[in-house]
């Protein structure tokens, strides 16, 4: 008996040994929980107590009952867990990773308030803790906390775990926000109030707490990243709104309170506030960038420097306000259209910069509503108080007429006008043949006109030149005579004959030669009246140079033959007809070189001086022939 006892104790601590476990399961209830898991328990049946189910809608446990248990079994080791009462699942822990959030949606607690979608946040040590939840009065749905990086044991029979990216906004960039839950936009804004101490939208409940609104939110996210609850709140990344140099920013503000016109009485065409009230922002934005919510504001980039804008079809600034502007098209007072191109410089001081957009909106609707109707009108205005040919000849008085009349208009819309320029003016093409054609019928009259007076001036010289010319030849005269008078001394008779014949021919020359000087001159200046007149026109001229000319040629030889004739009467009145007969005679002959006499003759009759008396005159001519030889080559 003691034998068959000690072998069922042996084959019992055998089997106890193989199946510890499971006896230590089934008899004494024990689990152990891994030291990475948790142990979600779920309770069968309840023997004993009132509390045997679960109140309606709810599906976790916190006091005892059936089913699932929110107490959850952290690592370690456990006793009475009796496994026809008790099941216990392993589950691994909730991790999330470096960089992401959990969003937790709870499966059971209170109804969430009606007009809200988010359940509000009770202590329950980040969700690890489901009776506390349940017990502070946790509400079923989506939870506006969320848990961060880290380990965590949840219980997932109460909770479900989605992880989300961290929200990241880039470098200029800014995030506009939208909640998706709190109290309605007050009537009349477009976005919700705004509200501090809630992190930057991270701590929903604290915006909630505080009263915010839900929809567009007047607040801006900058760069960076952020845990958001993207069940509560939404982010849409935007560029910084730049404020280019030599611009500022009027800011149109869509929110806010209604505010004060702070431009007084004076200014009457918009409402003009201080920064953060409905309405145009009195303070521009210098250049720079701003983190404006393009929702909520609108920023009017207004230039502060020069502006030049071109009416003008080939033209346009790189500022494009002038796109639709186009060449003017006007009409003289003579009925003509033509076109002409302007420009307009215009400048808006930056102070004066929100009293433009409070009155106009835009600097595309200035242009188009104030400087496009203003200048077009003036310059059709002001063509039809001129002929077209008038009003060009007038541009620069008309363009300070036009900048003196914008400047006054444009003071009044708080724009300072710098300069109004006209450009290019096209006047009808058969006018401007017209105006070309007597253009150049006027430079040919000039051109006649100095032609004229260039002739005036080379007779003149002519005339100068005759004078001179005349007087070489009075001094070649006065050395003839000279001659003459020496020669005449030397042949007695004969040498006063030659003599006064001599001074007779010198003077009949010098007449002759006068005479011809007058008439070169006379000739000169014909021909000069006949050039002007000619050039004039053309034709007549050609036919009064050739009448004068021929006239002058006419009064030449008979000037000559004049003076010829005259010279003969003068030496035979001096000479007596015979003598000159005898002259003339005795001239040929020289001319041809007929000896008539010998070359010296000798003769008695005189007593002992003849021979001598001849051979001295025969030796006086030789000397005289000798001189006159001499002399001839050089005159030639």
């Amino acid at each position: 008996m003691t034998t068959i006892f000690s072998f069922w104790w042996i084959i019992l601590v055998v089997l106890s040994v193989l199946f510890y476990k499971f006896v230590l399961r089934v008899f004494f209830g024990m689990v152990i929980v891994p030291e990475n898991r948790i142990g979600l328990v779920t309770k069968k049946f309840v023997l004993f107590g009132a509390d045997r189910s679960l109140p309606d809608g709810r599906i976790i446990a916190t006091k005892g009952e059936a089913g699932f248990q929110a107490q959850t079994l952290a690592p370690g080791l456990y006793w009475g867990m009796w496994i026809w009462q008790y099941s216990v699942d392993m589950s691994p822990f909730t991790i999330i990773p470096e960089g992401k959030i959990g969003l937790v949606l709870s499966k059971d607690g209170k109804e969430i308030p009606t007009g809200r979608i988010l359940a509000r946040k009770v202590f329950s040590d980040n969700f690890q803790d489901a009776k506390a939840f349940l017990d502070n009065g946790g509400q079923k749905g989506r939870q506006t906390a969320f848990i961060t990086t880290g380990s965590y044991r949840i219980n997932t029979f109460l909770f479900e775990i989605v992880i989300a990216e961290q929200v990241k906004i880039f470098e200029n960039m800014i995030g506009i926000v939208t909640a998706l839950d709190g109290d309605p936009i007050p009537i009349g804004q477009i976005a919700g109030k705004y509200v501090e101490g809630h992190n930057n939208f991270q701590d929903c409940d604290e915006f909630l707490n505080q009263g915010g609104n839900r929809g567009l939110q007047p607040q801006v996210m900058l760069a960076g990243s952020y845990y958001i609850n993207t069940w509560a709140i939404q982010i849409e990344q935007n560029p910084m709104t730049d404020v280019p140099i030599g611009y500022v920013g009027v800011v149109i503000s869509y929110i806010g309170e209604d505010g004060l016109d702070v431009t007084g009485e004076h200014f009457k065409h918009g409402n003009i506030v201080s920064k953060g009230q409905r309405g145009v922002w009195m303070e521009p934005l210098g250049p720079g960038k701003y983190a404006l919510n393009k929702y909520t504001t609108k920023l009017e980039a207004v230039p502060t420097t020069n502006l030049v804008l071109n009416w003008a079809d080939a033209r346009s600034e790189s500022h494009n306000l002038d796109h639709n502007l186009s060449t003017i098209t006007v009409r003289s007072q003579d009925g003509f259209p033509f076109n002409l191109d302007v420009s307009q410089i215009i400048h808006v001081p930056a102070n004066e910069a929100p009293k433009v957009i409070a009155r106009f909106g835009s600097m595309t609707n200035l242009v188009s509503q104030v400087l496009e109707p203003t200048i077009g009108n003036y310059f059709r205005n002001s063509a039809q108080e001129s002929d077209v040919i008038s009003f060009l000849s007038t541009r620069k008085e008309r363009q300070e007429s036009a900048k003196n009349h914008i400047k006054v208009v444009l003071d009044e819309y708080n724009v300072n006008a710098v300069d109004t320029l006209i450009g290019d003016i096209v006047p009808p093409d058969s006018l401007m043949k017209t105006l070309t054609d007597r253009k150049i019928a006027e430079e040919e009259q000039k051109t006649y006109q100095t032609q004229k007076m260039a002739q005036e001036q080379r007779q003149g010289m002519e005339k100068e030149t005759a004078i001179a010319d005349m007087q070489k030849e009075i001094v070649k005269a006065s050395q003839s005579v000279e001659i003459a008078q020496r020669t005449a001394d030397a042949t007695v008779k004969k040498a006063e004959g030659d003599a006064t014949s001599l001074k007779l021919n010198v003077n009949a020359e010098a007449e002759a030669t006068k005479m011809r000087a007058n008439a070169e001159a006379e000739a000169t200046k014909a021909r000069a009246g006949a050039q002007a007149e000619a050039t004039k026109l053309t034709a007549s001229a050609d036919a009064e140079r050739i009448s004068k000319t021929g006239l002058a040629e006419a009064e030449k030889i008979m000037a000559i033959g004049k003076s010829t004739a005259e010279a003969y009467q003068l030496q035979v009145s001096a000479m007596g007809g015979d003598n000159f007969t005898k002259y003339k005679i005795t001239e040929e002959i020289g001319k041809g070189n007929i000896k008539v006499i010998p070359d010296v003759l000798i003769s008695g009759a005189s007593g002992s001086e003849g021979g001598i008396s001849g051979l001295l005159g025969m030796k006086l001519m030789e000397m005289m022939d000798t001189k006159t030889e001499k002399e001839e080559p050089k005159k030639k």
